[in-house]
């Protein structure tokens, strides 16, 4: 009963911290959500050439925000062993870091799209792919260098004025695309090239603007750097990467299983992979709830891990876990009996809205494994694990739902349902193992 009520206190302010955080993420994919809702008005072809194009950003995307977690995570000690200084310096660090790897990954992705018909997708739809994957390529940079800035901010305790700044881009790139993807006000009707015009734009003013307000907020002045051209360490480096590249890796994992589903799909036809595109959008943005409970409590086990608290750690942990559990569950409910309405928001295709229905009853049930999978991970990167998480994640999708994908949905015939059947199968391993993990070293600490 005791540990029952310190989990409940402990919740509270997980769910506080939570929530400015939750609505940056839905900001977030509310921006993927309009694109693919105001480009599958142009067309499927174009809807399904976002999808392909949007797929590959997302695995670098993805690799960045792995190897920039440690910020969150170090930051979030550092400031419960009252050590703000040292809290800038991580910053400054991440910064670099951000810079140096986005920079490369941005020219790794402009030699890769040279060689886009190589995927054995449809000629149409890498027609449409190409000039859009460029632009997007190029808002990896300042996408990077906002995600750093962010997870300083939240990790401060701050999480507020990054949230109103990504809801402040998904307007901006609403309209944007009103003007661009249909060429309203006098601009030329780009089309999917529009798009990609739009979310540069808003990636790169939405650094910029987050950069200027932590530099002029009080409560974060402490914590600032003072040089920012002091010398670099060595060590924060060396920090960081033991942190970043297995959680690089991990999350490398879960993207590529999920881009290999994709590409998997897309050569089942345009019409697959436009019902995948909306589906796991839908999926995608009850995620962020989840992950939202995760980054919250991952920072809250951080921050207790660096006060010396060891007793707070498993009712912060395991009360994320029942409260993503909980909110999964309503929003399974949703997908399983309004699937196809859900779909005919999106596109007018009768054949993509069965199909895309269909699918989201499959992520009705993989929805509670991703949450738990993903919070998992997350407050296990509070406790500064990561090795054998990513070893839980490389058998999760690589040896369960990359080949169940392949063998239950394409050569076994049933399609992109079946693809998602094993990406199910491949999340529930990881959410059980995960938690199980969890319970294990925590157990350990009390």
């Amino acid at each position: 009963m005791e540990n029952r009520q310190l989990m409940w206190r402990e919740l509270r302010p997980t769910l506080t911290l939570a929530l400015p955080i939750i609505i940056g993420q839905i900001s977030q994919m509310a921006m993927n959500l309009t694109d693919s809702a105001m480009i599958g008005r142009v067309g499927t072809v174009p809807l399904a050439g976002a999808a392909f194009a949007g797929n590959l950003f997302g695995l670098f995307y993805i690799l960045g925000i792995g190897l920039l977690l440690p910020v969150a995570v170090l930051v979030a000690r550092a400031r419960g062993a009252k050590k703000p200084e040292e809290c800038g310096q991580l910053l400054r660090h991440g910064l670099v870091l951000a810079t140096l790897f986005g920079g490369a990954e941005v020219v790794v992705m402009a030699v890769l799209g040279t060689q886009l018909e190589r995927f054995g997708q449809a000629p149409e739809v890498v027609a449409v792919a190409g000039p859009f994957y460029f632009i997007i390529a190029l808002s990896l940079l300042p996408v990077l260098l906002f995600q750093a800035l962010r997870q300083f901010a939240e990790s401060m305790g701050r999480p507020w004025v990054p949230m109103m700044i990504m809801t402040a881009g998904v307007l901006l790139n609403a309209g944007l695309n009103w003007l661009l993807i249909y060429g309203h006000g006098g601009f030329p009707a780009l089309g999917l090239t529009g798009a990609g015009y739009s979310t540069l734009i808003s990636r790169t003013l939405g650094a910029v603007v987050l950069a200027f307000w932590l530099r002029q907020d009080r409560a974060i002045r402490p914590a600032w750097p003072a040089r920012w051209r002091e010398t670099l360490s060595r060590s924060r480096f060396e920090a960081m990467l033991r942190l970043g590249l297995p959680a690089s890796g991990q999350l490398l994992f879960e993207s590529c299983a999920f881009t290999a589903a994709s590409i998997m799909i897309g050569w089942l036809g345009a019409v697959s992979l436009a019902a995948h595109q909306i589906a796991i959008s839908c999926a995608a943005m009850t995620f962020m709830f989840t992950l939202g409970l995760a980054t919250a409590a991952s920072m809250r086990i951080g921050q207790a891990a660096g006060a010396h608290e060891p007793e707070r750690l498993r009712p912060i942990g395991f009360g994320a876990l029942a409260a993503g559990l909980g909110f999964m569950s309503v929003f399974a409910i949703g997908f399983a009996f309004g699937g196809n309405w859900l779909a005919a928001q999106f596109v007018n295709d009768t054949a993509v809205i069965g199909l895309a229905g269909k699918l989201l009853v499959v992520a009705a049930f993989f929805q509670l494994f991703d949450g738990a999978q993903v919070i998992g991970a997350g407050i296990l990167r509070g406790l500064t694990d990561v090795r054998v998480p990513t070893a839980i994640t490389c058998v999760a999708y690589w040896l369960i739902a990359l080949p169940g994908g392949y063998w239950f949905g394409v050569h076994r015939g049933n399609g992109a349902v079946g693809v998602w059947i094993a990406l199910a199968a491949g999340l529930a391993f990881a959410g059980i193992f995960l938690a199980a993990r969890f319970a294990f070293l925590t157990r350990r600490r009390v």
